[in-house]
């Protein structure tokens, strides 16, 4: 099984999530679209000790700005026909910013998930404004026809956001982070224990 992760905006640990998912999952990991560098793959890398193997991109654009205008800037026409799985299985990939990052005028980033079939892992991250962020990504999601796994929320805990979020939600809680003071490789092992056995707590 494959799992795309996405989140409902940009910053919101997308690629330390996905270094413990895919040390968690014995996956591979896959950045679709790096825009601007160090990559995340290079990251991924260092957070895992080497452990995971990571994919080629398919695009490295040269400005850390939405894909779309990265695209433009480096005069590259992207289009969601220029992706595929190519019979990988066991697979993270990590989508650029939020849902609705575009990758040209028509089509978002989360459009990739559906593309390739993958089930979508959600994270959000509590800030003021999350709740808001979190259901109207997810109603998105839902009229998208698009595969929700779960949701993992990250960052300081705050109960009263997470439980009005999964009231609304009708997927599971995969995960709660928590604030992380410091992110090196022994920190996101111990994250990957911790995912691992949730996984299997979920009976997945």
């Amino acid at each position: 099984m494959n799992y795309f992760v996405t989140a409902i905006g940009t910053d919101s640990g997308k690629t330390v999530i996905s270094a413990a998912l895919s040390l968690a999952l014995n996956a591979k990991y896959w950045k679709p679209i790096q825009a601007g560098t160090p990559t995340d793959k290079d990251l991924i890398q260092r957070l895992t000790e080497g452990k995971v193997t990571t994919l080629p991109e398919r695009y490295v654009l040269n400005t850390p700005a939405s894909p779309h205008y990265a695209a433009e800037i480096d005069n590259v026409k992207i289009s969601i026909e220029d992706f595929s799985l190519q019979e990988e299985q066991n697979l993270i990939i990590e989508g650029a910013g939020g849902c609705l990052v575009p990758i040209n005028s028509k089509e978002f980033v989360i459009d990739l998930a559906k593309h390739l079939n993958t089930e979508v892992i959600l994270i959000s991250n509590n800030y003021l404004g999350s709740i808001n962020h979190t259901l109207l990504t997810l109603e998105y999601l839902k009229k998208a026809d698009i595969q929700l796994k779960g949701i993992i929320f990250n960052d300081t805990p705050n109960p009263s956001t997470e439980d009005i979020i999964m009231q609304h939600a009708n997927c599971p809680c995969i995960f709660k982070v928590g604030k992380m003071d410091t992110v090196n490789a022994e920190t996101v092992k111990s994250l990957s224990k911790s995912l691992k056995e949730r996984w299997n707590e979920l009976g997945w």
